[in-house]
């Protein structure tokens, strides 16, 4: 039985592996390790080592197979955008990510202030804008194609999946929840014909746009974290900044709002993007559950305690959407 990610990056085997690659890969850039390699993080998905060297602290992240398209999509993203970082180094066929440290994040001790957030949702709708014709460079680095043509197959695979689990699966689909899901497919269908109607397109899409994963270091604020991003519909990006300001009494929603419908002026005007926001829920909820049915294929039993319910929970939104 093949060891799940987490067991196999924890494994000494592993760790040599991937410290004599970061060695490699710092020599050719004249950087020397100054202290030893430390694993800061290891979940399902993903694994972060750092390494204080001669050019400060620098990054390296491992992805599990379903995500190991990060790098590869990263380094392209930052060929199209100068204000995404390049990273040091990718080695594409093992999810390997080498980045210098760019400070801290915007999840930092104060909440990010409306400014924060202005320039956030500027920087996301700029990236979209720019990135749309290099649609063809993205997939092929492995982006997840997730366009709202996509939605309904998508949908129904997330349903059979989840419906033929075992019972102690914290995903398990009983009979009662699928048949209000299926009862809730033909909005979703309406949703993403709206959305593919629209004149927003589909494009880059963050996935997971939060304070913690934006830095804010000395060269302002920066997109990171692309391990979630799919090819979806544009306003898709909003929804989880959404949900955060609105838990929120420092920022106003319409700040965000006008920041982001400002990045796309010429294209689409916010009245005619604010009565797809809902659309853009209902085709979010189904990605994002694709996107955690990838992130927990390989977790253990206990790590499927953590964070097993999130594929379904993610899918049921798309009830209270509809």
């Amino acid at each position: 039985m093949t060891p799940a990610f987490s067991q196999r990056v924890t494994s000494e085997e592993w760790r040599s592996g991937a410290e004599r690659w970061i060695g490699d890969r710092l020599a050719e850039r004249a950087i020397a390790p100054t202290g030893p390699i430390e694993q800061r993080r290891v979940r399902p998905w993903s694994t972060q080592l750092t390494v204080p060297t001669t050019a400060g602290t620098v990054w390296f992240k491992a992805n599990c197979a379903a995500m190991a398209h990060e790098p590869a999509v990263h380094a392209a993203l930052a060929g199209i955008d100068d204000d995404i970082a390049a990273p040091l180094a990718i080695e594409a066929d093992e999810g390997w990510l080498l980045t210098l440290d760019a400070g801290s994040t915007l999840a930092g001790d104060e909440s990010p202030s409306s400014d924060d957030w202005r320039t956030v949702m500027h920087l996301a709708a700029r990236l979209q804008r720019a990135v749309i014709v290099h649609r063809h460079v993205l997939i092929a680095a492995g982006l997840p194609d997730h366009s709202p043509s996509t939605a309904g197959r998508r949908f129904d695979e997330l349903v059979d999946a989840f419906s033929s689990l075992p019972d102690e699966h914290p995903s398990r689909l009983d009979a009662d929840r699928r048949r209000q899901l299926v009862a809730a497919r033909t909005r979703l269908i309406e949703a993403a014909d709206e959305l593919g109607a629209s004149p927003l397109p589909a494009t880059f899409q963050h996935g997971d746009l939060h304070p913690g994963n934006v830095f804010a270091g000395d060269t302002g604020l920066r997109l990171f974290d692309f391990g979630d991003a799919q090819w979806a519909h544009a306003l898709e990006v909003l929804v989880v900044p959404m949900g955060i300001v609105g838990r929120s009494d420092d920022v106003d929603w319409d700040v965000v709002w006008e920041a982001y419908t400002d990045g796309w002026n010429g294209v689409a005007s916010p009245s005619e993007m604010e009565p797809l926001l809902a659309a853009a829920e209902l085709t979010h909820a189904v990605n994002r559950s694709a996107t955690w049915w990838a992130a927990v294929a390989e977790a253990t039993a206990a790590e499927l305690a953590d964070w097993g319910d999130a594929p379904l929970g993610h899918l049921l939104r798309v009830l209270d959407a509809a």
